[in-house]
């Protein structure tokens, strides 16, 4: 939705006032080199949620695991639709270089800014998941391990108290 309101009021600006189509600048031939280079920093950005997902599988302390029991559907509905985004915006960077031409009028330039703006929103949304898997990991690593609860006696006080009172 953010990526749509984005890109509509964009579209919207450059035809109510003529300007703002900052694509429109750059030659046709420097357009599809960005748009391929895009399409492979997106990839390499989109890498990044694999080191928060291994994060995630191998860590195996107490929270870490209340993470895993509570909030298991939501997470692997995360993980998913971060690296089916960035498969979508690296296939959007590829059609928008494909169709970029001379003819071609504003559909590569606004699917592009359309892509892009849909691998802003979701790496932002990639960085907060994997800050909060990190947080928890961390506070699993560094704090000392809970401390098993003594064993329960009923006759505790009798053995606390001095053989003198």
């Amino acid at each position: 939705m953010i990526t749509l309101v984005l890109l509509s009021g964009h579209v919207a600006a450059v035809r109510a006032t003529g300007r703002g189509d900052w694509l429109a600048w750059i030659d046709s031939e420097p357009r599809v080199s960005l748009y391929g280079t895009a399409a492979g920093v997106v990839s390499a950005i989109g890498g990044l949620s694999s080191i928060a997902i291994s994060i995630y599988l191998s860590s195996n302390g107490e929270r870490i695991r209340a993470v895993r029991r509570h909030y298991q559907q939501e997470l692997r509905r995360n993980w998913k639709a971060l690296l089916t985004a960035t498969a979508l915006i690296c296939m959007g960077c590829l059609a928008a270089q494909g169709l970029d031409n001379k003819a071609d009028t504003h559909s590569a330039r606004y699917l592009f800014e359309a892509v892009m703006a849909l691998a802003v929103v979701r790496f932002l949304r990639m960085l907060w998941l994997l800050d909060n898997m990190m947080t928890v990991n961390d506070r699993d690593q560094s704090e000392p391990p809970a401390q098993p609860a003594p064993r329960f006696d009923p006759g505790w006080r009798r053995h606390r108290r001095s053989p003198s009172a």
